[in-house]
This record gives structure tokens, sequence and C-alpha cells, in this order.
């Protein structure tokens, strides 16, 4: 590459990142504000509960609280990408994932202040109990890391998935049994890769889960998932819809040169 080519090209950055700036700036005004709000708290609420494991009766099965708030997460992601498109919604994701970790921040300086939290004041342990509490509470390295991966690329897969199964219904493409099939397939695959990334980045490695245990916590935490889709698919649904009818998005579209997602 010549130096002019090279020059040229590197006078091009600042333009392409000022865009990319409005555009962002745009997407986040227009989205509603209470579901983004929603999505940033469960994001940051899986990655804190995914640091406790559950009991369960069997040695081939392991899971994590994560997953009682993760399916808020796909459920967002789905009216996002809906609405907005796949980029849009990844970017949010990115977004709330970088929340998130800045939270996860806070609290690592709060636990790093010297004093003790109340559950600590016992006759016994009390030091310990603090000391696991800043742990907890602070994060430890390879569960945010782990979270923050596994989160990323589900959502980009959850997204294309979700968007390309919309595209396929020209007719009514906005009936519930599109919504349905976008939000069931996409959430079903984008559940089972995130639950595997990080049990093979986390819980694997750091916890000693078997492979079969990586394998059977991503089976379940999808199975998990669906149900609650369907517990909540009229909720999500009505949201859809109404998104609809207040044109939620359009300016982002129109802004971006998109047409109307599934019109």
């Amino acid at each position: 590459m010549s130096n002019n080519k090279a020059t040229g090209l590197l006078g091009r950055i600042p333009g392409a990142a000022k865009n990319e700036l409005k555009r962002l700036r745009l997407l986040l005004r227009s989205v509603p504000p209470v579901t983004m709000s929603v999505f940033v708290l469960s994001v940051f609420s899986m990655n804190l509960l995914a640091n406790k494991s559950i009991d369960l009766p069997f040695d081939w099965l392991a899971l994590d609280c994560g997953i009682i708030v993760s399916w808020l997460c796909f459920l967002s992601m789905d009216l996002l990408t809906a609405s907005f498109g796949p980029g849009a919604s990844t970017r949010l994701s990115v977004i709330a994932m970088l929340i998130s970790l800045g939270m996860c921040g806070v609290f690592y300086l709060g636990g790093a202040i010297p004093g003790s939290w109340g559950e600590s004041f016992v006759p016994e342990g009390g030091e310990l109990i603090n000391t696991a509490l800043d742990n907890t509470f602070g994060g430890t390295w390879y569960v945010l890391f782990g979270s923050a991966a596994a989160f990323l690329i589900s959502s980009a897969v959850n997204n294309l998935i979700n968007h390309r199964i919309g595209s396929a219904f020209v007719k009514k493409p906005d009936g519930a049994a599109a919504y349905a099939a976008r939000t069931y397939i996409s959430t079903a695959v984008g559940q089972f890769v995130d639950n595997m990334v990080f049990s093979l980045l986390v819980s694997h490695n750091f916890f000693g889960w078997s492979l079969l245990q990586c394998v059977t916590c991503s089976v379940t935490g999808m199975v998990v998932e669906l149900l609650c889709e369907l517990i909540f698919f009229g909720l999500g649904y009505r949201i859809f819809k109404s998104w609809r009818a207040q044109g939620v998005g359009r300016e982002y579209l129109a802004a971006t040169g998109q047409a109307q997602l599934g019109r």
C-alpha cells in the first residue's frame, strides 16, 4: 500500500467513528428506557448469580443460579432484534456488558474498602465470611471473563438467528407464529451456546465440572430458558406488537437506511 493510500485510509477512520457514534446515540435514544434498564440489570444480575452453584441430587448435572434471570436477557434481545435489527441488538448487548463490568468494578472497590458486611457479625468465622462476601460481590476475574465472553458470543448468535428466522416469514411477519418461531429457536441455540461457553471456560477449568456436566448444564439451561419463553410469551409478544404500533425503532432504521424489519 502506498503512503498516499495509507494516509487516505487513516483520514477516513475519524469520520467513520463519528458516524458510528451518531448511530449509537440515535439507537440509545430510540430504545425504550425501561427495556434497556431491565436488560442491563439482568446482565449484571446474571453475572453475579453465576458465582453460586445449585445443589442437585445428580452427579452428572450441574447448574448455577444465573439461570434464574438469564431468560430476561434473551427476552430483551428478542425484542431489540425484532425492532432494531441484529446489529443494533448486539451493540446494545456490548453496552450492557460494559455497564455490568463497570458495576462489578464499583462492587470490587466496595469490597476493598476496610469494613465488615452485616452477615459477618457472628461469634465464629466472621472474618472468613467477610472475605468471602468481598470476593463474591467484587467478582472473580475468571467468572467475569467467562460470563462476558459467553454472553457476547451467545448474544451475537441469538440475534442473528432471530433475524434470519424472522426474515423467512414473508406472510404475517408480525404474527404470533413468526414471533414464536424466531424467539424459541434463537433462544434455544443462544442459551445453549451461552451455557456451553461459560461451562467450558470457567466451570470445567476452575470448578472441576466434567465435560458431561458442561453438556448437561447447557442442555438443561436451554430447556429452562424455553420454558420461561413459554410462560412469558404473551408478555413479550404484547410488548412487540405495542412497539410496532408505536413505531419504535422506525427512526433508527430510517436513519441507517434499513427497511422496516419484518415488513
